[in-house]
């Protein structure tokens, strides 16, 4: 099972991973770069070792990290770690899996509420008084 690892595929994925934009990609490999020509070199199933170092280093990851990614490897992992802490320890898998909040999320939101209403009844309040205050200074203006 030696598949080849698609280069620009991977590039694709670390830089959604690290949240960049390919218009982004594309200003920092320079000016003879766009971002159609990035959505391109992310087509390409082997990428140049010059630009793939460069690529790496902009996106901060080991240029070799983008030649050897491999997401079957990556799922193979995962599944095969999840696999045996179930066999292991199946309690920790299944509380993790099938986590239940020990509250109830509508007390927490009802609670939200009604610290709210406080908040609106202080507000409320506090503009009762500032309005009552600027009555008794307009009256004193007026009787002066």
């Amino acid at each position: 099972m030696n598949e080849k690892i698609h280069h620009g595929r991977n590039i694709k994925r670390f830089r959604e991973m690290m949240g960049i934009k390919q218009e982004s990609l594309a200003f920092e490999l320079g000016p003879d770069w766009s971002q159609k020509k990035v959505s391109l070199l992310e087509q390409k199933e082997e990428v140049e070792e010059e630009l793939l170092r460069q690529v790496a280093e902009i996106l901060k990851v080991p240029a070799e990290a983008i030649k050897s990614f491999n997401e079957e490897a990556v799922f193979n992992v995962i599944s095969n770690t999840y696999n045996n802490e179930s066999k292991d320890n199946s309690t920790l898998i299944a509380s993790s899996v099938n986590y239940q909040p020990n509250f109830n999320p509508l007390d927490k939101l009802l609670e939200q509420v009604e610290e709210n209403k406080k908040l609106y009844e202080r507000l409320l309040e506090s503009e009762k008084e500032k309005v009552e205050l600027l009555k008794r200074l307009l009256e004193n203006k007026l009787s002066t």
